[in-house]
């Protein structure tokens, strides 16, 4: 299993562009997991759950950047507010307000994702483009100075539909520039695009994705308990 977990990180990071980070989905796998594959040079990991993120960051090297990407609830911020790297998931004003008085108790700057809703399944969460653009277009934001917004994220449509997926991403792009150009045109670090997971990561890399979350295809199906 370890020797999987090793070459499946080398033989996915050998295909993919210089300029395209791998965060390998921990979240379900044990420690021992983790730390093969720190072993074998991967340093950015996801997970979606704060506290375990908590027990797995006090556990583990902490050269380590760690990226949330489930859903955020306000009151679990504080578990990951000293040392989380990326939030991938915000999907409100009101949390990223919430991550910003957090970040300031802490005396950080946390880089956040805004995730935009594409997908077909009513059950993933984020921003419609509207609502995005709506939330970019009000200002508040702008008051917001222990949080810098990076980007944006988005999960697909769980479908075997490739041109939907396709299109889905390319929408998402589409809407990133707009973003980029609108709000973001003298900030170089607005550079993000959070997109693709195994099974459709490679698309999303076609499309203009920066960071890809790869879970099963590094670590194996998880053990939920």
């Amino acid at each position: 299993m370890h020797t999987d977990i090793e070459s499946n990180i080398k033989r996915i990071s050998a295909t993919l562009p210089k300029e395209v980070t791998l965060i390998a989905v921990s979240k379900y796998h044990p420690i021992e997991s983790i730390e093969v594959a720190y072993r074998a040079g991967q340093r950015h990991f996801g997970e979606s759950k704060a506290q375990d993120l908590r027990i797995k960051q006090q556990a583990l090297p902490h050269d380590i950047a760690w990226h949330f990407i489930g859903h955020l609830q306000s009151n679990k911020i504080k578990y990951i507010a000293p040392f989380v790297h990326l939030i991938h998931s915000i999907d409100s004003l009101r949390l990223l307000q919430e991550v910003d008085k957090h970040a300031c108790r802490q005396q950080r700057r946390i880089g956040c994702l805004l995730q935009i809703h594409i997908a077909c399944e009513e059950t993933k969460f984020g921003f419609s483009p509207d609502e995005c653009m709506a939330m970019l277009e009000g200002e508040e934001w702008r008051k917001l100075e222990n949080v810098e917004i990076r980007g944006l994220m988005c999960m697909a449509s769980n479908t075997n539909d490739t041109a939907q997926i396709e299109r889905e991403f390319n929408d998402v792009k589409s809407l990133f520039d707009r973003i980029r150009n609108r709000f973001f045109a003298d900030k170089d670090s607005f550079n993000i695009l959070s997109a693709g997971m195994s099974e459709d990561y490679q698309i999303a890399i076609k499309a203009g994705s920066t960071h890809i979350r790869i879970g099963s295809d590094i670590f194996g199906e998880p053990q939920k308990s």
